[in-house]
């Protein structure tokens, strides 16, 4: 068997197969294909980054089992209606034909398979498992996490695609909050005695960006103050950015977030800046607004027909009318689309190139997902903009975009705040609440007032930029980078405007600042937990060096005080605190 087999797709299929890819295929697809023609599993997990092309893999390998006779039929099951009815279309392209509005029966001859849902799968699991009895089945699981959404879905598609002749599974994100074993994924058990999934093939947002196959992504972060009132009728005043309780970071960002303050009108009229550079260069660019609910996105849209001038395309629920929605917002040059959360995930809309994060979630796969949206490349240089609160945990996803994640059985059972995947149980305990339950965050809450500020730019895994008011220069520069460029030439851009940023700054009297005139890396952004355990490292880096010098601790304090600046260490910002134990680390290597 060779991959001959896909001699009849397109010659245009991938039609936005770039620079350095084999033949009609990427670099990474043929590998996998390769890979998978080597081995011939009967099943195969794809773990490629999202705007990799994981439907042209999955696709060309339909075509080349069904070619070959090794299967009969294909199945392909995917999250929501709207993306099945992609796949479809997808499909259609090369002449495979798929029935999007399959619901029980047999199949017509026309169809070479079908393309469901794991909801409807859910629903009549023998259905299908009959389907892959009578014929030789391939199926296509496509972002397959979801099949752990629920233990009833993992046992429906376990119990309805157990007889499949082949199964491939792919996903951008193969990591869950939970420990639900996903069907048809294997488990190895590492030195630490824990089980990780292993993919067969991985394709990871590095290698992608390496490879030009990605955009790469600046993140543009926006601080400011914040103050509301609690449901036991406390005003609290906060300022994003500063150390918090994981409490006070929830309610200063749903206080920023809120479309009666003033902090998401700046950050929605500083992302359509953005997009008016981006389109300079990409004419058809759009942009993405992710809302928490339908209430904010409704809001989120009059704001931005007063920002532009122009109505936002809002999409409110996975029903027809929103798919539709989508496809025509895909297919023109509008400027904005405003979204709850279908379109986080999936979801092929190739110009969009600017995004805001405008909802609380804040889980690292729905974060991957929904940045996700905005990284398919269609030409060499181009750059996606994502616009974010500083918030600790959003700002720890971005600088750890290149990050591979495996799903992680046996997870030590933590509880409170300690529990890294407690918000992440929490999201999907809530999407299996009925309309009529009450939940924590429907209590009485009021968002009094909030303004915005930009804070820094995230690139790369580095932090450039300092404080600037909305409207001011110094934001224009770093709204104004060129929407084409290599991705060496956005980090010397962004190393340049901090530079003449610092050198602005110095030539003002002191008297002029009224924000933070310090660069990003010097004001890392830390929650409060986070900055108890710096001054703990602190206290202890101290520690060791009085065993070393045998200098009293107070002096080596105040000693460090006088060397790098700023108040006692119990007051001292994180930033004042890192550079401290740069210093104490610096003095112990000299006595050595």
């Amino acid at each position: 068997m060779t991959t001959t087999a896909s001699h009849h797709l397109s010659p245009a299929f991938p039609g936005r197969a770039p620079w350095g890819t084999a033949g009609k295929l990427r670099a990474w697809q043929q590998a996998a294909l390769d890979a998978y023609i080597q081995s011939q599993p009967r099943d195969f997990l794809a773990v490629a980054t999202p705007g990799a092309g994981k439907t042209t893999f999955a696709l060309t390998l339909a075509s080349y089992l069904l070619h070959n006779h090794v299967v009969q039929q294909v199945t392909v099951v995917a999250p929501t209606e709207h993306l099945k009815k992609q796949w479809a279309e997808a499909a259609a392209r090369i002449g495979m034909k798929l029935d999007p509005d399959y619901s029980a029966g047999p199949v017509s001859k026309e169809y070479h398979g079908v393309a469901v849902t794991y909801a409807g799968v859910g629903v009549r699991p023998m259905l299908h498992r009959n389907r892959c009895e009578q014929r030789k089945t391939l199926v296509i699981l496509d972002e397959i996490h979801h099949a752990g959404d629920s233990k009833s879905w993992g046992e429906a598609c376990f119990e309805a695609f157990e007889p499949a002749a082949r199964r491939l599974a792919l996903t951008g994100t193969p990591f869950r909050s939970d420990t639900n074993p996903i069907p048809f994924v294997s488990y190895a058990e590492g030195t630490d005695g824990i089980r990780r999934s292993v993919a067969d093939y991985t394709y990871g947002y590095g290698n992608a960006l390496a490879d030009g196959v990605v955009r790469p992504v600046i993140f543009l972060s926006y601080s400011g103050n914040m103050r509301w009132r609690t449901k036991a009728g406390d005003e609290i005043a906060a300022r994003l950015g500063d150390p918090m309780t994981k409490d006070a970071i929830g309610q200063a960002w749903r206080t920023a977030l809120a479309p009666t303050g003033e902090w998401i009108p700046n950050v929605l009229r500083a992302a359509d800046l953005r997009l008016t550079e981006v389109r300079k260069s990409i004419p058809d660019a759009g942009g993405l607004v992710i809302a928490s609910d339908q209430d904010a996105a409704r809001a989120y849209a009059k704001l931005i027909r007063e920002i532009t001038g122009t109505k936002a395309t809002v999409v409110l629920s996975d029903d027809t009318g929103a798919s539709k929605r989508i496809d025509d917002f895909s297919n023109s040059e509008d400027r904005w689309m405003v979204a709850v959360r279908m379109v986080s995930e999936g979801v092929d809309v190739p110009r969009l190139a600017v995004g805001v994060y405008a909802t609380t979630i804040s889980t690292p796969l729905f974060f991957a997902q929904a940045v996700g949206r905005f990284v398919r490349s269609r030409r060499r240089g181009e750059t996606a903009s994502v616009f974010l609160p500083t918030i600790p945990m959003l700002l720890g996803f971005a600088n750890e975009m290149e990050v591979e994640r495996d799903h992680v059985l046996d997870k030590p059972k933590k509880s409170g705040e300690d529990d890294i995947y407690a918000e992440e149980d929490k999201l999907l305990a809530e999407a299996e609440k009925t309309q009529d339950e009450v939940t924590e965050e429907q209590l009485p809450f009021e968002a009094l007032e909030s303004d915005a500020v930009f804070d820094r730019v995230l690139y790369d895994g580095a932090e450039f930029g300092m404080q600037a008011h909305p409207g001011s220069e110094e934001e224009q520069d770093y709204l104004g980078i060129p929407g084409l460029l290599e991705p060496d030439q956005v980090q010397l851009l962004l190393q340049r405007r901090q530079a003449r940023q610092i050198a602005h700054s110095r030539r003002k009297p002191d008297a002029e600042a009224d924000l933070v005139e310090l660069p990003a890396e010097r004001r890392p952004v830390v929650s409060h937990k986070e900055l108890l355990e710096l001054r703990k490292r602190l206290n202890t880096m101290v520690s060791a060096y009085n065993h070393q010098s045998g200098k009293p601790h107070g002096v080596i304090h105040n000693e460090l005080r006088r060397a790098c600046g700023g108040p006692p260490s119990a007051e001292a910002t994180a930033g004042q605190i890192q550079e401290r134990i740069k210093k104490v680390q610096e003095w112990a290597t000299r006595l050595r």
